[in-house]
């Protein structure tokens, strides 16, 4: 929302009459003040406030949202806007922002009708573009009709801005990010339409206030009333949200769910579910967006959740390799830089936070290198950390131990300073995004790269081969060259230790050229804190459907007890065949462990 616009008019009445003691144009209609008076024109204490506040949380406001849009894939402008872009915690600013723009809008509206100052952009105004009358009254007509098309775009963005806020997507981000870029151009074009209208002196009249000239229709304190309303529209919009969140109760049960049952064991079907609408994502339909069902239930000893999402297809092949003349090749898209949106495994991920932050509690920082003395990340995205406080975070990855019983028991925290190898882009630097102490078995069956290192078509050098070839590949089932096919149920797409032996080149010379084999290799044992989140998992449907279960308390620093009078906050993410653009939703769950 902006109101660049409240910028006030000359205070000329279009039927003629002048103030007293005022010279007057007669053929025009128009009051004047002398060209040399440095005191002409001004503008009313109240415009001036409201103007700078206004512009100040809007500016903040569309800043922010371009950043967050040029993570889309398929940005054009915000892409070329990222070197002047705000980088870092931009979630926060971005909402805090909205709330002052529904607190300086209130008041706004309310200042307007108290002060008697409506009729400065009353649309009768417009007719004046259609007389014959001296060109400032044009401009004044002009700049009525660009502060009505900003009003719509104003409601367009809100009404939007509501429904991204509430979990939906698609067509819709479009629509919010072009009415912002709009605004964006309407900013350049409201001033020059001002200066148009009155040169340099109509500019800085919106820096030069004075008091506001009490009329006859004017009511008593449209100022302090006019704030007083707006911080009771910005309360209530606050209230609203809170009070709306949903709560999701992990409730207790004399049995157990067994895991292999998944939602069919009788135990889910007491626990009532929450719904959480995520967007902005990738694939998924091409909608991006994704509608996951949550369930908890506990023993005493264990805490049992039960996840249901859409997802069109089967996607467990993460970045295979095929043999061709000159060697062998990656099969997906953008393989050193983290950001592969093709060839690559479902995941789905869910956070525990013990405070309700923006931005999934504050660990969400946008750009290239929000921590100025560390390496950004290797696709320019940004950075998963937090200021201090620890998230827990589980992470399913089908391919890299989620088939076989394991949920990546991770958490986000302060970020830390890099190894040489990340320092040098060799490896991924992620600031505060971590696994757990311990183990986890999956490793990658090609050698890194930096991404200065690779280009398409390189081929690159893998670890290890098929013991036996034609074993591997039936477990690996029927090829489909479609990224957005489903694999055959069971089929698996890694390699264990005992399925693979060290790369030879006597070994590989026997592999005909075409062969397909993964890109993951089972190596030795999930174990310690990163081990502690066991689950059961099958896609069927259009659906994945995951039961996770972890003991209520841990004792590890990287977790979040679930204990009665300790809730928390939780956000979850969905990920159809993608490293790191998975959906999102900004409003958090609230979880509550009865006792």
């Amino acid at each position: 929302m902006s109101h660049l616009t409240r910028v006030a008019f000359w205070r000329t009445p279009l039927s003629g009459r002048s103030p007293a003691g005022s010279p007057r144009d007669a053929r025009a209609g128009v009051t004047q003040r002398p060209a040399h008076d440095p005191s002409s024109p001004r503008s009313d204490f109240g415009t001036v406030l409201l103007h700078w506040g206004t512009a100040t949380a809007f500016l903040i406001s569309l800043f922010t949202g371009i950043r967050i849009a040029s993570d889309n894939p398929k940005a054009i402008v915000s892409k070329w806007l990222t070197p002047i872009l705000p980088q870092g915690e931009i979630w926060s600013w971005h909402f805090f922002a909205g709330l002052a723009l529904f607190f300086f809008g209130s008041t706004y509206i309310l200042y307007m009708r108290r002060s008697s100052l409506s009729r400065r952009a009353a649309p009768k105004r417009l007719k004046v573009l259609l007389l014959p009358v001296v060109s400032k009254l044009k401009f004044a007509a002009l700049n009525v009709g660009l502060h009505w098309l900003l009003y719509s775009l104003i409601v367009l963005m809100t009404g939007t801005g509501i429904a991204l806020y509430l979990g939906f997507g698609n067509w819709l981000v479009y629509i919010h990010s072009t009415a912002a870029f709009i605004a964006l151009g309407y900013i350049f074009v409201h001033v020059t339409s001002h200066y148009l209208m009155g040169g340099i002196w109509q500019l800085l009249r919106i820096v030069r206030p004075t008091r506001l000239i009490a009329t006859k229709a004017m009511r008593p304190r449209p100022l302090l009333l006019g704030a007083a309303a707006g911080v009771v529209v910005t309360l209530a919009i606050v209230g609203a949200d809170w009070f709306t969140r949903d709560t999701l109760v992990m409730r207790p049960v004399s049995v157990a769910p067994k895991p292999e049952r998944l939602l069919d064991d009788p135990v889910w079907a007491s626990a009532r579910p929450v719904y959480i609408r995520t967007a902005q994502g990738i694939n998924l339909g091409g909608t991006g967006e994704s509608l996951v069902e949550i369930r908890a239930v506990h023993d005493d000893k264990k805490a049992y959740f039960a996840f249901r999402w859409e997802d069109p297809s089967r996607s467990v092949r993460r970045l295979p390799i095929v043999k061709q003349a000159d060697g062998w090749h990656h099969i997906g898209d953008n393989p050193y830089i983290d950001d592969v949106t093709t060839f690559y495994e479902d995941k789905f991920a869910i956070i525990f936070s013990t405070t309700a932050a923006f931005g999934a509690g504050g660990v969400a920082h946008f750009g290239s290198k929000p921590l100025a003395n560390e390496p950004g990340s290797r696709n320019g995205r940004g950075l998963h950390y937090t200021d201090g406080h620890m998230v827990d975070m589980w992470q399913w990855k089908p391919s890299r131990g989620g088939l076989s019983g394991h949920v990546d028991d991770m958490y986000i925290g302060s970020p830390r300073d890099p190894t040489a190898a990340e320092a040098s882009q060799l490896a991924r630097y992620q600031a505060g995004y971590w696994g757990d102490p311990g183990n986890a078995y999956y490793v990658y069956n090609f050698e890194a790269l930096r991404p200065s290192e690779y280009h398409d078509g390189q081929p690159v050098h893998i670890k290890r081969l098929p013991k036996d070839l034609a074993a591997t590949q039936k477990l690996m089932g029927h090829w489909d060259p479609d990224p957005d096919a489903s694999v055959d149920d069971g089929s698996h797409w890694w390699m264990t230790e005992d399925e693979s032996v060290p790369y030879t080149p006597e070994l590989d010379a026997k592999i005909p050229i075409g062969t397909i084999i993964p890109g993951v290799l089972h190596i030795g044992e999930y174990s310690g804190d990163r081990n502690d989140v066991s689950a059961a998992a099958h896609w069927q449907d259009g659906h994945w459907t995951l039961i996770a279960s972890r003991n209520l308390t841990t004792g590890s620093k990287y977790d979040q007890d679930f204990v009665p009078g300790h809730d928390l906050y939780i956000w979850v993410s969905v990920f159809d065949h993608t490293q790191t653009r998975h959906t999102r939703h900004p409003r958090p769950v609230r979880l509550v462990v009865q006792e």
